[in-house]
Order: C-alpha cells, then structure tokens, then sequence
C-alpha cells in the first residue's frame, strides 16, 4: 500500500501555528454564521485532508508537498484559485477521480468544508439537527445555489444578493414596529445597552433592602474609568454614576452566589439564594443605560428613568398582545415553553435558580425583539412565494435569514453579563455552558450589525467561491455515527472529529437555539423539527443526568466503539481515516486505544496539532490541552495479527523514541507532550488485533498507557541529562528533579532518599529548611502547593520554579514576571526544561497542573523577561 505524505511526514509546527491564528478570524470565517462548539480549525482540517489523499512521493516530492501545505493552510489562500487548484490537481493525479469521503460527525462542518474546497465528493452527517441545519447552509446551499459554476467569478451571485436583500426587509419591518421600545434620548443620545440586576430581599429580618445582585461595579473600565456608586438611604440602595471612582469597582454584591447587603452587611449563602430564586423571591432591576450619540465618539452611561421603565412596561403589554396573535398563527407559543433540563453544574445550572424554561432565559423586551423578527422571517418565506420565486429557493433564503436570528438569542438575552473592559455585552456561549449571570446587558437589537445581513453575506461570498465538484452536490444527513446510511466499502476517506465523553454537551447547548429554529423554520423543515427538544437518547455523549457516571461512560465508550466499527465498515479496503482525538484523562485514551483495536483500522501516523490561542489558555488558567491529535488510521488489505507484550514494548521503544524526538523538537511540551506520546504509541499498537502476553494473557489499555508513559517520562528526562545540560543545573534540582522521577510526590524511604541526595553531594540533614522534610524514617519533598512562597528564597532553579508556579495559580502575573526577571531564570531555556521533565515524571496532581500551565505560556514568558532583562542593561 503506498503511503501517504501525512503518514510520513507533516509541516506541524507551520499548520500549529496558522491553526491558532484561526481564532482571530472573524471577517467571512464560518464560525459567524452559527455558533457551533469545538468546531475545528479549517487550516488544520485543509492540511491534514491534502495530506492524507496524496501519496508521500520521493524526498524531494516530500519536501515540496511539506512546503505548499505551508501555504495552503493560510488564511489568506482559503480561496485563492492557484493555490485550491493546484491541491485538486494534486489529489486528482493521486486516485483519478474525485476522492469519495465522509465526516459521520460533521458539527460546525469544518472538516467536510474543507474537503469539498479541496474538490472531494463530499458527505457528511450529525445526529443534531442544529448541526445538520448549519452544514446544509455551509455545504449544500452554497454549492447549489451560489455555486453551480459561478464560483470564482466576479461580481455577486444571485443567493447572496438575495439573502442580502431580504435579510434588509426583514430588518425594515422588523425595526418598524420595534423602534419605538428603543426611544432616543431628547439630545438625540440613542439607547445602545441597558443594564439590568436581578434582585433579593435581604434575610436579615431588621432590614428591608432589596439587594441587586451585581458582580461588579464597573460600567467601563479601559479607556475611560466610569463606575455605579452605591447611595444608601435607609434601607434603599441607589446609584450614582463616578468617573475614576475612589473605591474598588470590582467587589459587588454577589459572589460565587453568595450575597452581600450593602445596608446592613449580612451574607445569604449560595444554598439560600438559589433556595429564593427557586421560591419566586427574585426580582429585576433597571441599574443603567448606556447610550451612544451620533455626534459623538464612544459610550456614555446615565441613571435610568420613569420613561424608560414605563416604555418597558409598554414592550410587556404589546409582548402578550402579540404573543396570543401568534399562537393562533404558528399553533405554537411563540415564547418557548420548552422544559431546560435538570440541573448539572457542569452544562446547564439554570433549574437551580428556578429557570425551568427556554423562554425564561430572555426578559420581556428580548422575548419581544426575537418573536418580531421570526414573524418577519417567516412573513419574508410568505413574500417571496407571492413574488414567484421557486419554493426550494425561497426556503434556502428563509433558512440563511434565521441563521442571523441565532446572533439575536447568542447575544441578547438575561444571560449575557456587561463587559465594562469592551464596554459591550459578552455572548452567552463564551465557554461550552450555560452560566447563570445575576446582573446583565440587554442590547438595542437595532443598533450596530448585530441583526444586518453583512455578516451571513460575508461567509456566504466565500463560500459560494468554492469551485464545484462536476456531478457532485454535497450531501448532508441526519443520522447516527453508530449506524452509518452507507454500503460496506463505500469511501475513500473518513475525516471526523468524534466527542470526548462529556466534554461538550451538544444537544443540552444546541436546545438554546433550537427552540427559536423551529418556531422560525419548523414548517420549512419538518423532518429535523419533530420533536420537542434536540434528540438525545442516541447522542454520544456521557450524560449523568438519568444515570451513573459510570453507566453514562459506559454508554459512551460503547458506542464510540460502534462507530469505529461503522467507519471500518464503510471505508474501501486501504482507505484512509483521520479521526481527531483531544482528550487529557488516561481513562479517555483507554477508550480510543480499545476501540481502534476492536474497529480493524491500523494506525499509521499521529500529529500533535496546536489549535489554541496561548492567549486564552494563560487567561484560563489552566492547563487545558492546546493541541489535538490528529490520528491517522487505514482500512488494511488483509487481516492484523496478534502481538505478543515483550516485542511490542520492544518496537514501542525503538518507534517511540524518534517520534518523541521529533515532536520534542517541533516545541512541544506541558500536557500535549504526554498526550502526543500516546498518538505515538498508537502508530505500534494500532497494527495489532489483540496483544498478548506470552503466556496468552491480553495485555490491557491501560497497562500499554503506562509502557507509553514510561517512555516518555524517560525521553523527557534525558533531554536534560545528555550532552552537557546536567551540569547547568544545581545539585538541589537534580535531586529535586531525581526524587520526582522515581518517587512521584509520594514519601520515600530515608535509606533511599539519603543514597540518591549522596550521589548528588547532597546531606539531606543540612537540606531541611528548603523543601525536603524528613520524620522518622521517611522523607518528603514538598510541591509548590505545599511550600509559602514568604518562605521561599528564590535562588535556586528549583525554588524559583516553585514560587512561579505559586504566582501562576494565583494569577499573579506581574510578581511570577517578577520572580522570573530578578532571579535571571525567566529567559533560560534550562528553567522551562526542568519543568517539562518534571511534568512527564509526575502524576496528576496541583504541582503537574501548576506547571503544565506556566509550560504553556513559555515562549512569552522568556521573551518578556529578556525584554527586561535587556532593558535593566542600558545605560
């Protein structure tokens, strides 16, 4: 079977970084035309697709494909006609026709986008009908509507002329009749956000305050400082709006859901508020507006008034009134009545606060703005027909128009918290959850882009330049992974990016849209729309919601397996498969190694691909995996065999080594590191049916996770060690470093620990007010979760390591720069080589996490403190 380049060689340090770069791109991207989670990166998707369908060629053929992928992942060539023409060209030569090819779980559509722009016969499917929706507008419209041969042409195509002509009469009617909920001011200021708390009464029996709930004080905070300043008089709680306020903006009145009654100074518990939320006890309260004048730059706030209370006690009217208009029209409420689910802290904790519908998540005015402009959806579809046009078409234009309606629930609705740094609401979706916000900003719907066209047009422009594949339409179908609707032997290629247990629960999200998709297109669409909520007894995903952790895994692991099988099933014999894996737990991978033993498919190759901005992980404070494994898998031509523990931890070794030293040199590192070891390991492992001791015993997942480990443990800890760069490290940090290695964070002996601290020159008695504490006959040494930093004496690498890391999980930034700049550490490339190896060494637990997360900012970490350093050397 001839190889293909992926499965020899692969630009990732290049692609890394272009896919990274991605989340900066909004203009155009397909991310703006319907939020969808964890959708891949299209450069990275783009890359790895090429790579896998043309073959690896001789040295110099190898070298120049490397160096066109560099190219062809840009951005900027997304559709430029040479760049996609010659990539066609070169998969063409490769198989002679259009590469038949399939994502079973499609999302967002990246993967299968990119594989038609690279002029595959593309199919794609998902169980969620949101899902589906949103790749028939990325996949099938465009090519079928604003395609058909057009692409590449100047000028405007017809489908994006008219979603931008309707979408604009929708805007006119819908504006219209809601304009004047949104008056202006009488200096002609025009209301750009209002913002709101939710309220309790005070539990304190002796006070009568109504307490908002705010987390914050700020109203803008950047350019210009603008702060609420609390009056009180008695038991009311007033405002006053201060520039550059003499007190600390950033401590309301609510924490973690515990309250604080500026009045009297009492606390009600978490429990207890939501307890009252729960009982009805809440209220809402208008706190701010925030205006914005024609004939002036920027925002300005003001106190609310009675006119602006009363405008919005006129929107509540006029909301019932149209509301039970409606309902006779669409048989339906046009408020969705659907149930949220239970409670689960990990998705969706609105139940605990006595939110039990969709329709609750918006207040009167946002519920009105919504159903206005899905009756102007609706009454457009109605338009058109009487115009003539075709009702496919018409219904195609409907569909684009309600994916604009999705911007409206994303960005306007009591959930969406005032951002005083951007001085603009945050959307709901900024992490894979639905958050419960006490105080929050209600946008003026028609002012700025929000519910313009510009954006849907945009991404269908780019879109609709995608050349078509001759005698293929993009096929996109609702259906289960588990159970493919395809023959045996069908495709060239599977491309997918499958869940991981309940990393994101998809169909819990999606419902937040759902709800309004199906009031606005649930005619137009009946077969995704049937039922009341998202499906969800088939979707793989480990919910516990109605069943154990581990019956939940179970389920999950089970029909992970299934859908390996399927993609065995479907895929020609010596057909290609890249499945994206980027899951951190060990239990995870044991999962995956199974399933691909049991599917038939052989790895062949694995790509640790960055595709994560180092700027949202350092502000996450965590450390969350920045890179996917892109595992690359073929349907062999004849039956794997059996593999016997002591010749495969053999190949293991040898094999493991040279990727190790490949990814080490590419710049891997913190918690990828590990996880790529792993895809590594599958490049052995994946080409046996079953691996067996030579007793006959099967060796499991987990202990082949452990060889895995090992190996890299022990790789990382030579980088150190070899040619010379033991002796850059101080005898307290090699011991550090040693003792790590072969104890973990666990108690030692003190025999043992005395003769490996002896080797080193080290006398453990004369070390003990450092970070080594002995009693009686065992010795342990300390983490930096167990150390005071007061009590650190930043000297040593090992001790400035330590106090870094403390820094970091406080994010302290500035004084872990600090350290980091006046110890000389920070821009030693040895600093962040000791934390590698120790990462690799240590199990999980706070010092592991503490130190994948500084790991992960290291570049801007020595670059900084070199600045510095530099700069304390001029004169």
């Amino acid at each position: 079977m001839k190889k293909a380049l992926i499965e020899k060689t692969f630009p990732l340090r290049d692609v890394s970084e272009e896919s990274a770069r991605e989340k900066n791109i909004k203009s155009g991207h397909i991310s703006t035309l319907h939020i969808w989670w964890a959708r891949r990166p299209l450069a990275s998707s783009r890359a790895t697709i090429y790579a896998s369908l043309v073959g690896a060629g001789d040295e110099l053929e190898e070298i120049k494909r490397r160096e066109f992928i560099k190219k062809l992942c840009k951005w900027e060539n997304t559709n430029d006609l040479n760049t996609i023409s010659r990539a066609r060209k070169d998969i063409l030569h490769e198989h002679g026709h259009p590469p038949r090819v399939l994502d079973p779980f499609g999302g967002g559509g990246s993967i299968p986008l990119e594989a038609l722009r690279l002029g595959c016969e593309t199919h794609s499917m998902d169980y969620n009908p949101v899902a589906v929706l949103i790749q028939k507008c990325t996949l099938e419209y465009p090519q079928k509507y604003a395609g058909s041969g057009t692409g590449w042409s100047e000028g405007e195509n017809r489908l994006v002329r008219d979603v931008k002509r309707w979408g604009e009469w929708v805007f006119r009617e819908a504006a219209g009749e809601l304009r004047r909920f949104y008056p202006a001011d009488d200096d002609g200021s025009v209301p750009v956000a209002y913002i709101w708390a939710r309220t309790l009464p005070c539990q304190n029996p002796s006070c009568a305050a109504e307490i908002p709930l705010m987390r914050r004080f700020w109203l803008a905070n950047k350019r210009n400082k603008i702060a609420l300043k609390t009056v009180i008089e008695g038991d009311r709680i007033d405002f006053e709006i201060v520039k550059d306020p003499d007190f600390d903006p950033g401590k309301g009145t609510i924490s973690r859901a515990i309250v604080t009654c500026p009045v009297c100074g009492s606390t009600i518990k978490a429990d207890d508020t939501r307890r009252l939320f729960q009982e009805g006890k809440s209220g809402e309260r208008l706190i701010a507006v925030v205006t914005s004048h024609p004939d002036r730059r920027g925002k300005e706030y003001r106190l609310p008034t009675e006119d602006d209370m009363k405008i919005f006690l006129e929107a509540e009217k006029h909301l019932e009134k149209k509301r039970e208009k409606l309902m006779d029209e669409w048989l339906i409420d046009p408020i969705p009545d659907e149930p949220i689910p239970p409670e689960n802290r990990r998705s969706v904790n609105l139940p605990g606060y006595g939110m039990l519908k969709w329709g609750d998540l918006f207040n009167p005015r946002q519920k009105l703005s919504l159903i206005t402009f899905i009756e102007m959806i609706r009454n457009a579809y109605e338009e058109m027909i009487r115009e003539g046009y075709d009702e496919e078409y018409a219904k195609i234009i409907t569909t684009y128009l309600a994916m604009i309606l999705g911007k409206l629930a994303d960005w306007n609705s009591a959930l969406c918290y005032w951002r005083p740094d951007q001085e603009r609401n945050a959307d709901v979706f900024s992490r894979n959850a639905i958050p419960m916000v006490f105080d929050y900003g209600e946008r003026n719907p028609l002012m700025g882009k929000l519910m313009r066209p510009e954006t849907i047009s945009k991404v269908l422009d780019n879109l609709s330049m995608i050349p078509e594949v001759k005698g293929h339409t993009p096929n996109v179908v609702k259906a289960s992974a588990t159970s493919i609707p395809y023959p045996d032997n069908y495709f060239d290629g599977i491309f997918t990016d499958p869940p991981y247990y309940d990393n994101v629960p998809y169909s819990y999200l999606s419902d937040y849209f759902y709800v309004w998709l199906k009031r606005a297109l649930g005619d137009l669409y009946p077969e995704l729309f049937l039922t009341s909520l998202t499906p969800k007894a088939d979707e793989m995903v480990a919910y516990t919601h109605e069943k154990s952790k581990a019956e939940a895994n179970q389920q999950f692991e089970d029909m992970i397996r299934k859908s390996f099988q399927e993609i065995h099933r479907v895929l020609k014999p010596g057909g290609i498969a890249n499945i994206v894996y980027a899951h951190k737990t060990a239990a995870g991978w044991e999962t995956v190694i199974n399933a691909l033993l049991e599917s038939g498919l052989t790895v062949t190759a694995s790509w640790p691909i960055n595709t994560e901005m180092r700027a949202r992980l350092m502000a996450q404070k965590s450390a969350a995996l920045r890179s996917s494994i892109y595992i690359v898998a073929r349907k062999p031509d004849e039956e794997k065999g059996t593999g016997f523990y002591e010749e495969v931890k053999a190949e293991l070794k040898e094999k493991l080594h040279e990727k190790l030293e490949s990814f080490w040199m590419e710049g891997v590192s913190g918690p990828d590191f590990f996880i790529s070891a792993i895809g590594g390991g599958l490049e052995v492992i994946g080409g046996y049916d079953s691996i067996l001791t030579y007793s006959g015993e099967k060796v499991t997942a987990s202990r082949l996770l452990e060889d895995i480990r090992s190996l890299a443990a022990d790789f990382a800890i030579k980088q150190i060690l070899e040619n010379g760069f033991a002796d850059e490290l101080s005898p307290l940090t090699r011991f550090y470093l040693f003792y790590r290695w072969n104890f973990g964070n666990n108690k030692a002996d003190f025999d043992d620990a005395r003769l490996l601290a002896s080797s080193l020159g080290i006398d453990l008695q004369n070390e003990k007010d450092g970070f080594i504490r002995i009693s009686g006959s065992k010795v342990t040494v300390l983490g930096p979760d167990e150390r005071k930093p007061d009590k650190i004496k930043p000297k040593d690498l090992i001790d400035v390591l330590h106090l870094a890391c403390i820094h970091w999980s406080r994010g302290e930034t500035g004084r872990m720069e600090s350290v980091l700049t006046e110890s000389g550490y920070g821009s030693m490339d040895s600093f962040y080589r000791v934390a590698q190896a120790l990462i690799e060494s240590l199990p999980d637990c706070s010092e592991k996490k503490w130190l994948e997360g500084l790991t992960l900012n290291r570049e801007e970490l020595m670059r900084k403190t070199a600045e510095t350093e530099r700069q304390q050397k001029l004169p």
